[in-house]
């Protein structure tokens, strides 16, 4: 579902908004058709990775549903799972994800490198600059993309 320009930039909002409310920098993403990587930098212990991540996913859901339900509400059953006697729907798949803090500078420019290849590994693009929706443009080249990034900390990159 994340194949699409409209949701693509839902999740671009849901990270901005995000970013002003719990105070964490961007250092690389990349949003694939099916799946989302970022790399963010906690500024304020208080918020943690679960509280960015809800903060990110929930609207996205949120307007996905609401599109299909006025644009293509067929769509909504493929997406709808019960939990007993109640159902939800379900835009993101289940868990948690995959976290991960980082330690080292070499482990840091290993992950980056990891989330920009995303599409070229797919085929999707020949080299990762060319993919609209990663940071790979702004890391390389300083272009800006669709989504803000902020600078690594020179700390953390040689």
């Amino acid at each position: 579902m994340l194949n699409s320009e409209r949701s693509r930039q839902w999740l671009g909002s849901a990270i901005d908004q995000a970013r002003d409310r719990f105070h964490f920098e961007l250092w690389a993403y990349v949003i694939m058709p099916e799946h989302v990587h970022l790399l963010v930098y906690p500024l304020n212990a208080r918020h943690g990775i679960e509280v960015i991540r809800a903060a990110i996913k929930r609207p996205v859901a949120k307007n996905a549903v609401d599109w299909l339900s006025e644009n293509d509400p067929e769509w909504l059953n493929r997406i709808t799972v019960r939990k007993g006697i109640r159902s939800e729907r379900r835009f993101w798949q289940k868990g948690a994800g995959y976290d991960r803090n980082v330690t080292s500078s070499k482990a840091l420019q290993n992950i980056v490198n990891y989330i920009h290849m995303n599409p070229v590994r797919r085929g999707h693009v020949q080299r990762a600059v060319d993919w609209k929706w990663s940071s790979a443009s702004f890391v390389s080249e300083q272009r800006p993309g669709p989504i803000e990034v902020d600078r690594i900390l020179s700390e953390w990159w040689d």
